[in-house]
């Protein structure tokens, strides 16, 4: 089971909140157009009966030639603009069309003129004080608490339902994404797309399907070929140690041939060892071979000595600071591997000058001239201009590091390249 952790934004969580978020607006906007309607149903009752007392006035003031009292005892008939209540002439002065105006004490006035037909009087002014006739104001309250209520109520339903539908709809991609993250080089799931609904789940569903299957054919060919290579490159070392062996129990050999053929039968055990562990990288498989305490400076020794012919005809000098009592936990074959390529590195790309290998503390450091090294470098392949060989070298110091839990820093300082190798303590 994958134990990646949950995204921070999580699709459902969104979806919820989508929904919720559109609730909220459509109930805002439906509670603001409630108020404008009750408003204006309100108004335009008044306006209504202000229109008929309006043609009421006329009528009586062409029969008699004055105004009367109106029917309604909530209005009344103001001579003029300066006599009318709770100052609303001044508001007319500054807003001459207004009418509707809010009084003094919670009163509410609605506003008609009356001009005499004869066109010589002063116009005078149809006043409804509507205060005790207001329907809205008094339920005002009300109807928020109630707007409020029922746009809870709408969230809380909104929530329900987004979740509900988050969850059927992100179960698929759930589903999707254990089925993917369980899935390994050596164990991929064959034809999971096939539970998946026909829809835009199932369809990116069968695409990693088809991915898996090329995935699969070319984990079978890599299989095939490390298998083989592993057969081809072991028959002919075995032949090679026996061989020395062989040769070895032979009383009549020279010490120069004995010491020579030692050097042979180390060489083929070390070639083993090395197959062994790349093929191991290759696999993504952990080395066969156990930690044990290694001595440091023998095997960088037997390593600067293997490296010395990237050297000849350099005028590059060595220096070796390294004490002999320091060890390292690790597979032999592996520290000699990330030995021989970070020496080798700095001895091939050394025109001349001084290449300094030291401890600092429990960090070995190789120090030769240079400007230190890309990113690109550590890609497998990628080769310098001084470099003599595959460009896997740094590509494999890094895997290396990274299985075995070893910090690796190369930097450029000061015109040296630097490499720190923090080796894990006794």
């Amino acid at each position: 089971m994958t134990t990646s952790r949950l995204p921070r934004r999580r699709l459902r969580d969104r979806l919820m909140l989508a929904f919720a978020g559109f609730t909220v607006l459509v109930a805002t906007v439906f509670a603001l157009y409630l108020l404008l309607f009750v408003y204006a149903v309100e108004d335009q009752l008044f306006e209504t009966i202000l229109d008929r007392e309006v043609a009421a006035q006329q009528a009586y003031h062409r029969q008699h030639g004055r105004w009367t009292t109106p029917r309604d005892g909530f209005m009344s008939v103001v001579a003029t603009t300066s006599a009318l209540p709770d100052g609303i002439g001044e508001v007319l002065l500054a807003e001459p069309r207004r009418r509707e105006v809010a009084g003094a004490d919670g009163r509410h006035y609605h506003l008609r003129p009356l001009r005499a037909p004869a066109g010589n009087q002063p116009t005078a002014w149809l006043v409804a004080e509507v205060s005790a006739l207001l329907v809205v104001r008094p339920m005002r309250a009300q109807i928020l608490h109630l707007l409020a209520w029922s746009g809870i109520a709408m969230v809380a339903l909104a929530l329900l339902l987004g979740g509900w539908l988050a969850r059927r709809t992100t179960a698929p991609l759930s589903r999707l994404a254990d089925a993917v993250g369980d899935a390994a080089p050596d164990r991929l799931p064959p034809g999971f797309a096939a539970g998946f609904p026909d829809d835009e789940v199932g369809l990116v569903a069968r695409r990693l399907d088809e991915l898996i299957a090329r995935v699969r054919d070319f984990v079978e060919r890599e299989r095939e070929f490390t298998r083989d290579a592993s057969h081809e490159l072991r028959t002919p070392l075995t032949v090679i140690r026996t061989a020395t062996e062989r040769l070895a129990t032979e009383a009549d050999l020279s010490d120069s041939a004995r010491r020579s053929l030692d050097h042979i039968a180390q060489s083929a055990r070390q070639l083993e060892q090395t197959v062994v562990l790349l093929l191991s990288l290759a696999r993504e498989q952990t080395s066969t071979e156990t930690a044990s305490s290694v001595p440091l400076l023998p095997l960088l020794e037997r390593v600067i000595v293997e490296q010395s012919p990237l050297l000849e005809n350099k005028p590059v000098e060595v220096q070796v600071d390294v004490a002999g009592d320091v060890f390292a936990v690790l597979p032999a074959t592996v520290l000699g591997i990330l030995l021989s390529n970070l020496v080798g590195n700095a001895f091939a790309h050394t025109r001349e000058g001084r290449i300094v290998i030291d401890m600092q503390d429990r960090t070995l450091r190789i120090a030769n001239p240079g400007h230190g090294v890309r990113e690109e470098d550590f890609v497998p392949f990628a080769r310098g201009a001084d470099s003599h060989g595959a460009g896997l070298g740094l590509s494999i110091v890094r895997r290396l590091c990274e299985r075995y839990g070893i910090a690796l820093r190369i930097d450029g300082v000061s015109g040296q390249t630097v490499a720190r190798l923090t080796l894990p303590a006794t």
